[in-house]
């Protein structure tokens, strides 16, 4: 089989751009990503963030179903510690009615923000939600298999959708691999956070492994920064852009940062013992020829099918050629594959 491209969005809004200007800007390339043939289109959850504005994706993709026919939708993803389980999945239920079935259901670990949207997100909430209890929750609902003596069996999720939901948890560790692939559900593992091969190449061992014990299909899937540039020079700008960051505290708790200023701001109200560890984002930067190369390395190390890129290019224009520039890369590369009797 060939691979597939998806394209995460996580509407980002430039200086002196509206907010209604960078959602046409997200709803323009999710048109472009449809016309090109690419596979699904995420949008992501961010709160308390001027740069990265999406913070309901299931609005947000309520609003793309309305503005394309034939390409998949997913959120990429829900912050699922924040929410009722019953209440996405009335909602993710309703999508997919509305838009025949094209929505998948993207999971975070993560809050999506730091801890002044957090605290207000969760504010009836009376103690720390429990990630896993609450996903495995709302697969139940999503599966209709609750067991008979437990107290939601006999509640409904209305509408009712004659569509299956895809459910994806989205993570960056072995732990949350070992999770989706226990839960039977697909897995995307966050390269554009974290680009350390090592712990790809032990995540992704750990899925197959663990669904292979359980018997459950295993879907691994690849989120990376991607950039297809004209010429080699002008890729390195993308391929030496700046690390993240990783604060695990003493209570196992971590969360992945973007600068050091947000690591001070979220570590002024921390009173633990903590570390902080920097993380290079997994790029893939280069012109055809490169990518090319990179796509197929990783196709054949991991048999990934489904690749989901995040582009770093902020200009429209330049992103829209560089995701052209992706399109045709994977049309060559399915076409060789099919060549070699692999498709």
């Amino acid at each position: 089989m060939g691979i597939q491209i998806s394209i995460l969005d996580q509407t980002p809004r430039s200086d002196g751009q509206t907010s209604a200007e960078a959602f046409s800007a997200t709803l323009q390339l999710a048109r472009q990503a449809e016309a090109w043939g690419f596979k699904r289109y995420w949008v992501s959850e961010h709160h308390d963030s001027h740069r990265v504005i999406s913070s309901a994706p299931e609005i947000l993709l309520a609003y793309l179903a309305a503005h394309t026919s034939s390409i998949q939708l997913a959120s990429g993803g829900v912050m699922l510690q924040h929410y009722s389980p019953y209440k996405v999945a009335e909602q993710f239920h309703e999508l997919s009615v509305l838009s025949g079935g094209r929505i998948g259901l993207g999971i975070g670990k993560a809050p999506g923000g730091l801890q002044a949207s957090t605290a207000a997100l969760q504010e009836n909430q009376a103690e720390k939600p429990d990630f896993y209890q609450k996903l495995e929750t709302l697969t139940h609902f999503l599966r209709r298999d609750f067991p008979e003596s437990h107290p939601y069996a006999a509640l409904s999720v209305e509408p009712e959708t004659e569509h299956e939901i895809p459910v994806f948890l989205l993570g960056g560790s072995v732990e949350s691999a070992k999770l989706a692939a226990k839960l039977g559900i697909e897995f995307v593992y966050a390269y554009f956070i974290n680009g350390d091969e090592g712990l790809l190449k032990a995540a992704h061992a750990a899925y197959l492994d663990h669904c292979q014990n359980t018997g459950r299909p295993a879907k691994f899937h690849l989120a990376s920064i991607v950039a297809v540039t004209p010429s080699v020079e002008e890729a390195k700008k993308y391929k030496d852009s700046g690390a993240g960051y990783k604060v695990v505290l003493e209570d196992g708790h971590k969360v992945n940062l973007g600068s050091k200023a947000q690591v001070e701001k979220y570590l002024e109200s921390v009173r633990q013992p903590y570390r902080v560890i920097e993380q290079k984002p997994g790029i893939i930067a280069g012109t055809e020829a490169g990518v090319a190369d990179k796509l197929r390395d990783f196709h054949q190390k991991y048999g990934i099918e489904e690749f989901i890129a995040l582009s770093p290019i902020e200009d429209l224009d330049e992103k829209l050629a560089s995701y052209g520039r992706l399109a045709a890369v994977v049309r060559e590369i399915n076409k060789q594959l099919i060549g070699n009797g692999v498709g």
